[in-house]
């Protein structure tokens, strides 16, 4: 059964995500019955197998310059779709993720979904 993890909406930050969360679609992170992960940020979207994960875990909060919209981080090439700085959760790849931003493949995702705790629990069971 599919289950859906919407974003965690913060109006504070609107102006940063709302152009692009306007997209059609489901705005947030999938898990297919057909075993992917598929995480949607407006036109932008990361799409992995569920064993391509190795990990996932709570993090936050953060600054908001730094967690809100899509970041990409230049350490390690890890992807923020972010929505709020209260929390997110950080899924960490086996291998890594094709580039959705910039030139290298990524080899995390930070998402800022209302169900941390079930995104966790659901990617890592």
């Amino acid at each position: 059964m599919s289950r859906a993890f919407p974003y965690e909406l913060d109006v504070r930050f609107a102006p940063v995500w709302a152009p692009l969360l306007l997209a059609p679609g489901l705005q947030g992170v999938m898990l297919t019955d057909q075993g992917r992960m598929v995480a949607r940020y407006g036109f932008l979207v990361l799409d992995t197998p569920l064993t391509n994960i190795s990990d996932a875990h709570i993090t936050g909060p953060y600054r908001w310059w730094r967690a809100v919209g899509p970041r990409l981080s230049f350490a390690d090439a890890g992807l923020t779709f972010g929505t709020t700085n209260h929390g997110g959760v950080c899924v960490h790849f086996r291998e890594p993720v094709r580039g959705v931003i910039g030139f290298r493949d990524h080899s995390a995702l930070t998402v800022t979904v209302t169900d941390r705790e079930g995104l966790v629990r659901a990617v890592t069971a």
